[in-house]
Protein backbone atom coordinates (compact mmCIF):
# COMPACT_ATOMS: atom_id res chain seq x y z
CA UNK A 1 0.00 0.00 0.00
CA UNK A 2 1.28 3.43 -0.78
CA UNK A 3 0.26 6.96 0.17
CA UNK A 4 1.00 10.18 -1.62
CA UNK A 5 0.48 13.65 -0.26
CA UNK A 6 1.01 16.50 -2.72
CA UNK A 7 1.14 19.24 -0.13
CA UNK A 8 0.11 22.81 -1.02
CA UNK A 9 0.57 23.70 -4.68
CA UNK A 10 -0.78 27.01 -6.00
CA UNK A 11 -3.76 27.34 -3.73
CA UNK A 12 -4.95 23.83 -4.40
CA UNK A 13 -4.49 21.05 -1.91
CA UNK A 14 -4.61 17.70 -3.62
CA UNK A 15 -5.12 16.03 -0.33
CA UNK A 16 -4.55 12.38 0.08
CA UNK A 17 -4.18 9.53 -2.46
CA UNK A 18 -4.06 5.88 -1.43
CA UNK A 19 -3.60 2.71 -3.55
CA UNK A 20 -3.11 -0.94 -2.67
CA UNK A 21 -3.55 -4.62 -3.53
CA UNK A 22 -4.66 -7.70 -1.63
CA UNK A 23 -3.99 -11.34 -2.53
CA UNK A 24 -5.52 -14.26 -0.66
CA UNK A 25 -5.50 -18.00 -1.43
CA UNK A 26 -6.97 -21.17 0.07
CA UNK A 27 -5.83 -24.74 -0.67
CA UNK A 28 -7.62 -27.65 1.03
CA UNK A 29 -7.45 -31.40 0.31
CA UNK A 30 -9.82 -33.99 1.82
CA UNK A 31 -9.48 -37.74 1.21
CA UNK A 32 -11.83 -40.60 2.27
CA UNK A 33 -11.34 -44.37 1.87
CA UNK A 34 -13.97 -46.90 3.02
CA UNK A 35 -14.37 -50.65 2.50
CA UNK A 36 -17.19 -53.08 3.29
CA UNK A 37 -16.99 -56.91 3.19
CA UNK A 38 -19.82 -59.34 3.97
CA UNK A 39 -19.93 -63.16 3.93
CA UNK A 40 -22.91 -65.38 4.69
CA UNK A 41 -23.32 -69.14 4.53
CA UNK A 42 -26.24 -71.30 5.60
CA UNK A 43 -26.46 -75.05 5.12
CA UNK A 44 -28.99 -77.63 6.26
CA UNK A 45 -29.12 -81.43 5.97
CA UNK A 46 -32.36 -83.31 6.48
CA UNK A 47 -32.66 -87.09 6.76
CA UNK A 48 -35.58 -89.35 7.60
CA UNK A 49 -35.62 -93.13 7.93
CA UNK A 50 -38.62 -95.42 8.21
CA UNK A 51 -38.71 -99.23 8.33
CA UNK A 52 -41.40 -101.78 9.01
CA UNK A 53 -41.59 -105.58 8.97
CA UNK A 54 -44.53 -107.93 9.19
CA UNK A 55 -44.66 -111.69 9.43
CA UNK A 56 -47.72 -113.95 9.64
CA UNK A 57 -47.77 -117.69 10.04
CA UNK A 58 -50.91 -119.76 10.26
CA UNK A 59 -50.81 -123.52 10.86
CA UNK A 60 -53.77 -125.84 11.17
CA UNK A 61 -53.69 -129.58 11.38
CA UNK A 62 -55.96 -132.56 11.68
CA UNK A 63 -54.75 -136.13 11.89
CA UNK A 64 -56.79 -139.23 12.57
CA UNK A 65 -55.39 -142.70 12.69
CA UNK A 66 -57.46 -145.76 13.45
CA UNK A 67 -56.53 -149.42 13.67
CA UNK A 68 -59.03 -152.09 14.55
CA UNK A 69 -58.15 -155.51 16.04
CA UNK A 70 -58.75 -157.25 12.81
CA UNK A 71 -55.88 -155.35 11.26
CA UNK A 72 -57.76 -152.77 9.29
CA UNK A 73 -56.17 -149.40 9.40
CA UNK A 74 -57.60 -146.04 8.63
CA UNK A 75 -55.61 -142.77 8.50
CA UNK A 76 -56.74 -139.27 7.59
CA UNK A 77 -54.70 -136.07 7.55
CA UNK A 78 -55.81 -132.48 6.94
CA UNK A 79 -53.30 -129.75 7.22
CA UNK A 80 -53.35 -126.01 6.34
CA UNK A 81 -50.31 -123.77 6.38
CA UNK A 82 -50.27 -120.05 5.65
CA UNK A 83 -47.20 -117.78 5.64
CA UNK A 84 -47.07 -114.01 5.05
CA UNK A 85 -44.00 -111.75 5.04
CA UNK A 86 -43.82 -108.02 4.34
CA UNK A 87 -41.01 -105.47 4.61
CA UNK A 88 -40.93 -101.72 3.89
CA UNK A 89 -38.06 -99.31 4.05
CA UNK A 90 -38.20 -95.56 3.32
CA UNK A 91 -35.27 -93.22 3.32
CA UNK A 92 -35.34 -89.49 2.53
CA UNK A 93 -32.20 -87.38 2.31
CA UNK A 94 -32.18 -83.69 1.43
CA UNK A 95 -29.55 -81.02 1.63
CA UNK A 96 -29.76 -77.34 0.86
CA UNK A 97 -27.37 -74.50 1.19
CA UNK A 98 -26.64 -70.96 0.27
CA UNK A 99 -23.49 -68.92 0.29
CA UNK A 100 -23.00 -65.29 -0.59
CA UNK A 101 -20.29 -62.68 -0.33
CA UNK A 102 -20.14 -58.98 -1.03
CA UNK A 103 -17.21 -56.59 -1.20
CA UNK A 104 -17.24 -52.89 -1.98
CA UNK A 105 -14.78 -50.03 -1.73
CA UNK A 106 -15.28 -46.32 -1.81
CA UNK A 107 -12.71 -43.58 -2.41
CA UNK A 108 -13.31 -39.85 -2.47
CA UNK A 109 -10.91 -36.99 -3.05
CA UNK A 110 -12.04 -33.39 -2.69
CA UNK A 111 -9.78 -30.49 -3.54
CA UNK A 112 -10.72 -26.90 -2.90
CA UNK A 113 -8.60 -24.12 -4.32
CA UNK A 114 -9.63 -20.50 -4.24
CA UNK A 115 -7.82 -17.27 -5.15
CA UNK A 116 -8.86 -13.75 -4.28
CA UNK A 117 -7.15 -10.73 -5.84
CA UNK A 118 -8.23 -7.14 -5.39
CA UNK A 119 -6.77 -3.73 -6.04
CA UNK A 120 -7.99 -0.39 -4.87
CA UNK A 121 -7.14 3.30 -5.18
CA UNK A 122 -8.73 6.29 -3.51
CA UNK A 123 -8.01 9.97 -3.48
CA UNK A 124 -9.32 13.14 -1.90
CA UNK A 125 -9.16 16.50 -3.69
CA UNK A 126 -9.74 19.79 -1.92
CA UNK A 127 -9.84 23.25 -3.51
CA UNK A 128 -9.29 26.07 -1.07
CA UNK A 129 -9.93 28.97 -3.46
CA UNK A 130 -13.69 28.36 -3.88
CA UNK A 131 -13.66 25.54 -6.42
CA UNK A 132 -15.42 22.22 -6.20
CA UNK A 133 -14.22 19.35 -4.03
CA UNK A 134 -14.38 15.61 -4.71
CA UNK A 135 -14.14 13.07 -1.95
CA UNK A 136 -13.63 9.30 -1.93
CA UNK A 137 -12.73 8.25 -5.49
CA UNK A 138 -12.17 4.49 -5.52
CA UNK A 139 -11.71 1.72 -8.10
CA UNK A 140 -11.53 -2.06 -7.97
Amino acid sequence: MSEWDSGDNGGVDYGHVEAGQEHESLDQLHQVHAADNDYDSQFGVYEQDSASAESTSFDQGHHVEYSDPSGAQYEESDFTSYDHNEANADHVFAAEGSESSHASEYDQLDALQSRFDSAFASGTELHTDGGSAALGVASN
